[in-house]
């Protein structure tokens, strides 16, 4: 699914036209990348949370050379499931 999936099933769920669907999707998509990028933590009750996480360096292998490589420090986002994402069947 895409952005624009996104914006049909808007559409198709509010009265809302397209366009207006395609710029409420941009607006939560960018409100979350927003935070995400201030570290800070988004929970959507149900859904999911998000959150930066710090990695520390490390070692890791490259099994194609069989050799030891360095993976650098940095930031990751963590997603964890909501409890009803978990009762998916």
């Amino acid at each position: 699914m895409i952005k624009n999936d996104i914006a049909l099933e808007i559409e198709k769920k509010s009265e809302f036209n397209r366009a207006k669907s395609l710029l409420i999707v941009e607006a939560v998509l960018s409100t979350l990348k927003e935070a995400l990028t201030n570290e800070e933590k988004i929970e959507i009750r149900g859904f999911s949370s998000f959150k930066v996480v710090r990695k520390k360096t490390g070692f890791g292998r490259d099994i194609r050379r069989k050799k030891q490589i360095k993976i650098k420090k940095g930031k990751r986002i963590k997603f964890r499931p909501g409890q009803d994402l978990k009762n998916i069947k």
